[in-house]
């Protein structure tokens, strides 16, 4: 038997696993006149997160054209597609072959900066780190409890965003977002092989920089390299390129490099 709120279901249906255990992944994509951005690329990181996972890859077709039909509704701003391997007994092994359940939500789009580039962020260097997961890096699964943490540190601090690193010191990302820095007139972006999340907009990004010809690196970083930098940015599949334009008492300018990155997401 199950109860929700109080109340006894009346469907009997055991908890979903993504409920359970995490036991699933997730992609939020913006909608832009209609029409969900950079599909493609999100469906590619689901496909990559059920291998990672185990879990049944549902129709890329069938995916796309439900989302797509999301995305048309009046009013949508975000699209947010949640994949679990459904329901399950009370323990932690799998049905290696059981069809996945999927969820969609549209909706508003999030409270973020009208024009980024105008707004630039504030962030500081939270202290807690990241934790260290190789099979679980790049994918979006829904075990998100360490970035439900880190936002609280970033709301108490009152800042818009917090960078944060892995046990080794080594920067990764922000709490909702992936990190650019220019080096010496280089852009390097963090390596995301033990942790982290390989956001959409981050390999959207570095592709368009790489057709403009500017030298770019995928490679660990230290925080202290964040001191070095000449410009710092950050991407995200909601808010597009974030400048940041102050870190602790720092202010940084809003440079080429993060124009022209930004100038790329505007043609999406």
């Amino acid at each position: 038997m199950l109860w929700m709120d109080g109340v006894l279901s009346t469907t009997g249906e055991p908890l979903d696993r993504g409920l359970e255990f995490g036991d699933g992944l997730f992609e939020t994509l913006a909608v832009v006149a209609g029409r969900p951005r950079l599909l493609a690329r999100h469906l590619d990181r689901l496909e990559r997160g059920c291998a990672q996972l185990g879990l049944v890859m549902p129709d890329r077709a069938q995916l796309a054209a439900e989302v797509a039909a999301a995305a048309a509704t009046p009013d949508v701003g975000l699209v947010k597609l949640v994949l679990t391997r459904g329901a399950g007994g009370i323990g932690y092994g799998v049905d290696e072959n059981r069809a996945p359940r999927r969820y969609l939500y549209a909706g508003p789009g999030r409270a973020r900066p009208l024009d980024p580039l105008a707004r630039g962020a504030r962030v500081a260097v939270l202290p807690t780190p990241l934790a260290i997961q190789p099979r679980l890096a790049g994918i979006k699964h829904l075990n998100r409890l360490e970035q439900v943490l880190l936002r609280r540190d970033v709301a108490a601090l009152g800042v818009d965003e917090g960078l944060v690193s892995d046990g080794a010191g080594r920067l990764i990302s922000g709490t909702m977002s992936n990190v650019f820095l220019v080096l010496a007139g280089r852009v390097v972006t963090p390596l995301l092989s033990r942790c982290g999340i390989d956001g959409v907009m981050r390999g959207a990004v570095l592709e368009a920089l790489v057709a403009q010809g500017c030298t770019v690196a995928v490679r660990d970083v230290g925080l202290e390299a964040l001191a070095a930098a000449e410009e710092i940015f950050l991407t995200n599949a909601l808010i597009g390129v974030w400048p940041v334009t102050q870190i602790a008492q720092r202010f940084l300018p809003v440079g080429a490099v993060t124009r022209a990155a930004a100038q790329a997401v505007s043609a999406w």
